[in-house]
């Protein structure tokens, strides 16, 4: 019976790892070609949807036009309509000039149901060169949102990148993610802290009013700082890791 509970009890911790409130995601620590990883799904196989060596899911046609191919993001704890969802994506280097494709979001109920795809934006032409796309998603009980990447050439790749989904009422997301420094935050639900999600040891924080005035420095503490003493208002800010990076971004003070 001990065995029993202990391994219901792993299973359910296991579980609630894999669902996540937010993603900031370059994937410079994914390893291999083949889907899955770190909670991101395909609808098809290998080599239809890899992993990239440069590090970006990517989409192959082959000779199939017909049928889209969907990645899939980590199972998300919720998505209540406050959520904005940022990437970029574009028509894969090493494509012949007339490759052609579009590429559409929305959400799923599970990994393994396409079927339940629920469009947020229209198909979108990609480009030979980056876009980066921006769209609010609307509440919903799905808990996946999906990339649907439709070729209209064989032959042909896709890619996609730099994905974030935040609240903007209180995550940020420093504004060197393109540069690979993963660093993600979050005002705690008491809004009275700053919560630090990075591997980086942090050091010094100074915040700053939205008309330029230093309100508040220190030290980064267990990768918490204190903001209970602020009022409401949106603030600036920059931080320094120990290796001497510093970074900036923004937060509102509810």
């Amino acid at each position: 019976m001990k065995l029993k509970l202990l391994s219901a009890a792993l299973f359910f911790s296991i579980t609630a790892q894999s669902q996540v409130a937010t993603i900031n995601e370059n994937f410079s620590t994914f390893s291999g070609q083949t889907f899955p990883q770190q909670g991101w799904t395909s609808s098809k196989p290998y080599p239809y949807a890899f992993f990239s060596a440069n590090n970006f899911p990517q989409v192959y046609s082959g000779t199939d036009v017909i049928n889209p191919t969907y990645i899939i993001t980590p199972e998300l704890i919720a998505i209540d309509g406050s959520q904005t969802l940022k990437f970029d994506a574009q028509i894969s280097t090493g494509s012949f000039a007339g490759a052609a494709g579009t590429i559409e979001v929305g959400t799923v109920t599970s990994p393994g149901d396409t079927s339940s795809f629920v469009s947020i934006s229209t198909p979108v032409a990609l480009q030979s060169t980056s876009s980066a796309f921006s769209y609010t998603i609307p509440a919903t009980t799905a808990k996946f949102i999906a990339f649907k990447i439709k070729p209209s050439t064989v032959h042909s790749a896709f890619q996609i990148d730099n994905v974030v989904f935040s609240a903007a009422s209180n995550l940020g997301v420093a504004d060197q993610v393109k540069s690979k420094e993963n660093i993600q935050f979050t005002v705690n639900p008491e809004n009275t802290a700053l919560e630090f999600i990075t591997k980086k040891e942090l050091k010094n924080i100074q915040i700053y009013s939205s008309n330029a005035q230093k309100v508040k420095e220190g030290k980064v503490m267990d990768k918490t700082f204190d903001i209970s003493n602020l009022q409401t208002g949106i603030y600036y800010f920059t931080i320094e890791s120990v290796e001497g990076s510093i970074m900036k971004s923004t937060f509102i003070k509810k």
